[in-house]
């Protein structure tokens, strides 16, 4: 699967093309933004790029009114098939947000069950119960996500609901060529639907790739042959900038050797989860932690550690953003051409390592040194070992152990080392050492 040694670039595109938030109905084709970054993206080294919805919707992208059209804010269908016909010129894949657990109180067949109440043919696509009335006073009473009344909840246990959507997501690969999904609320998704889901994609693109957002619980349930290829990985996210912030490199240690390392207790060897340290969701991570300082071994760890990584966009320049009530744009900006810097370059190198290592994509995962201020573990693979070691602390660390022999080449600085035990830890330093 392609997806496994891949790097993957979030962008929200409602956001990131300077749309109005409520749908105004004015045509207008911002979606071509997309292209004025397909080079930059290329030469970040960018082999997928995940967009949040951009089909017609009531406001933020998630109250989906229509899966076959391009929300008029965004442009046409014509303009988005271009966009990804430049990005896969530029070897970027595309990955769209798959919301199917709900929609929004403008989706055409939720306005039929309006207008028609029991007359309607789309009643059973959602709950509803006509002995009830909804807070928007519709004459009767249908199940929201999670309490939130303006995303309907479709009923993935009805036949013709699935038939729809999998009609719709065969549209987006005939007319646009997707090589992916990303499942918006995963872990609320029918299973039988995701398995139905896996098989059908498989059978029109054997390489489509299917990826739950997750927050919590055992991601075996739906990350297996059978159902989705990958999940976010929440428990890693909060691991690592927790673990900085707190200067306790124990906490990430454990989540990364919990999930990966070679107990039999580990429970997610083998699988490749989605990475992050931030996305539209939550506070970016130069604002989240507390020593900018970090951010540097932040992503080295972040493109050191198994799985597949994910860069929001803006992100990799240290862009910051505080999460905020009603205010979604403080999160998902938009940016009139990327602005590269310093960091942008340093991400650049790691991504560049990373898609040339076997060791980093596909090794194992062990812990060699392990303090508060310093963590060295170890990814090997058949064909390469590789060390990759953060020193968070602001002081020169020399760190001691015996796996720590031999011949050795820093990729990141290209420095050649001979180490006999010991490997000397720059102030806030990542290495990737090649042994």
């Amino acid at each position: 699967m392609w997806a496994y040694k891949g790097v993957f670039y979030q962008i929200y595109p409602i956001g990131f093309c300077g749309a109005p938030y409520a749908n105004d109905g004015v045509c207008t084709p911002r979606i071509r933004k997309l292209m004025d970054w397909s080079s930059y993206l290329k030469k970040l080294g960018i082999d997928a790029i995940i967009l949040n919805p951009i089909f017609e919707s009531d406001n933020h992208g998630y109250d989906t009114r229509d899966f076959r059209t391009i929300d008029c804010r965004l442009g046409k269908n014509e303009d988005f098939a271009d966009v990804c016909k430049d990005l896969h010129q530029h070897n970027v894949k595309i990955i769209l947000d798959g919301v199917f657990n709900h929609v929004g109180r403008g989706f055409w067949a939720f306005k039929d069950v309006q207008e028609k109440k029991w007359d309607s043919p789309y009643k059973d696509w959602f709950h509803i119960s006509f002995d009830g009335n909804s807070c928007y006073n519709d004459g009767f009473w249908y199940e929201g996500w999670e309490g939130h009344f303006e995303l309907v909840k479709l009923n993935l246990q009805n036949p013709a609901v699935v038939d729809y959507l999998l009609d719709c997501v065969k549209f987006w690969i005939e007319e646009f060529d997707i090589d992916g999904l990303r499942l918006d609320v995963a872990y609320s998704l029918d299973h039988n639907f995701m398995r139905t889901l896996r098989r059908f994609t498989g059978g029109l693109k054997p390489e489509f790739v299917l990826i739950g957002e997750v927050l919590f619980g055992d991601y075996n349930l739906i990350v297996n042959d059978e159902m989705l290829h990958s999940c976010t990985n929440y428990e890693c996210y909060k691991g690592i900038f927790s673990s900085f912030n707190s200067m306790n490199m124990f906490e990430i240690a454990h989540s990364l050797h919990r999930q990966y390392g070679s107990d039999p207790w580990c429970i997610y060897r083998g699988k490749h989860l989605v990475n992050f340290v931030d996305n539209h969701d939550v506070t970016r991570l130069a604002s989240i932690l507390t020593n900018k300082k970090h951010i540097r071994p932040a992503y080295g760890l972040l493109l050191g550690m198994p799985g597949i990584p994910c860069i929001y966009y803006g992100s990799e320049w240290g862009e910051e953003g505080q999460k905020a009530p009603d205010n979604d744009y403080a999160l998902r900006p938009s940016f009139e051409s990327p602005k590269p810097n310093e960091l942008t370059e340093y991400i650049e190198t790691l991504i560049s390592i990373r898609q040339q290592s076997d060791g980093l994509c596909n090794g194992s995962y062990r812990n060699v040194v392990l303090t508060n201020h310093q963590l060295i573990f170890e990814r090997a693979s058949e064909k390469e070992r590789m060390m990759v070691a953060i020193n968070a602390s602001g002081e020169l660390y020399t760190a001691m152990h015996g796996d720590l022999n031999g011949s050795a080449a820093d990729l990141i600085s290209g420095e050649k080392l001979t180490l006999n035990g010991q490997l000397e830890m720059a102030p806030y330093s990542v290495q990737y050492l090649k042994f």
